[in-house]
């Protein structure tokens, strides 16, 4: 691990609960470059919560720490002001680690702006869903560029590793570790990319609609911009990842795939 430019680990806090029938922030904290917008209102008591950086990116040897707790009744979505650029480092890597906590009866949304891994970087993200039960709801959406490949930079990057763990009453129901790393993979080959250069990855806890698995394959087979396909898991949640050529495609797709997952 390189040395962080703030000198300690970077972090954010939120713990968010409900009340007469409207959803609050119970308890704020954050440190550089990091902070928060006043929540939007949302449908049904709900917010939303903007995340903002003082920062240009994710630069070499930063540590960054997110941590949310969802109380019961609370809805949420947490989105972030700009795309998540990681910058060219001459050694090691910077690291994320993000921790959530569903109390039952909850709603969360995790959707943050795609991330631009640019030449020579390299980054670890690890994330950890705790549901506690079945009324505990979580979905996420998260897209990953190839780079900037209008300069050239097509899978230029050193590594992107991205390990998410979710689990429900404690039992592991999803888990994703991918691991990028161009001088060991054909990143624009069979069982990669593909010849796309953007990636989206969502996640969603059993949607209310029992259709949603093919509504979900009847959107994506509108595209001729991107490539698709849903996975229903093991205990009725699903998987969706998309191939695109443009950021701002899957950006509005996913926004699709959100609203189909409520209807």
């Amino acid at each position: 691990m390189s040395k962080n430019q703030f000198g300690k680990v970077s972090t954010l806090s939120l713990d968010v609960d409900f009340k007469e029938e409207k959803t609050y922030l119970r308890d704020v904290s954050f440190t550089a470059p990091y902070k928060i917008m006043q929540p939007f209102p949302m449908e049904k008591g709900g917010i939303q919560v903007m995340l903002l950086s003082a920062s240009a990116g994710i630069m070499e040897g930063d540590c960054q720490d997110f941590s949310f707790h969802i109380r019961s009744g609370a809805r949420m979505e947490f989105f972030s002001q700009s795309y998540d650029k990681i910058h060219q480092m001459r050694e090691g890597c910077a690291v994320r680690k993000t921790a959530v906590h569903l109390e039952p009866g909850t709603f969360f949304r995790y959707c943050p702006q795609p991330t631009i891994p640019f030449k020579d970087s390299a980054f670890e993200s690890r994330m950890e869903i705790s549901l506690s039960d079945e009324t505990s709801r979580f979905q996420m959406g998260e897209i990953l560029s190839c780079g900037r490949y209008a300069r050239g930079e097509r899978f230029a990057y050193r590594f992107y590793h991205n390990l998410v763990e979710i689990r429900r009453k404690g039992r592991l129901i999803y888990r994703d570790n991918s691991r990028y790393d161009p001088d060991l993979f054909p990143m624009e080959g069979m069982g990669m990319y593909e010849d796309y250069t953007h990636l989206s990855n969502l996640f969603f806890t059993r949607p209310s609609s029992p259709d949603f698995p093919g509504q979900v394959q009847k959107l994506l087979e509108k595209g001729e911009d991107w490539e698709g396909a849903v996975t229903e898991l093991s205990e009725g949640d699903f998987a969706v990842r998309i191939f695109g050529r443009r950021a701002q495609v899957l950006e509005e797709l996913n926004q699709k795939l959100f609203k189909l997952s409520q209807e």
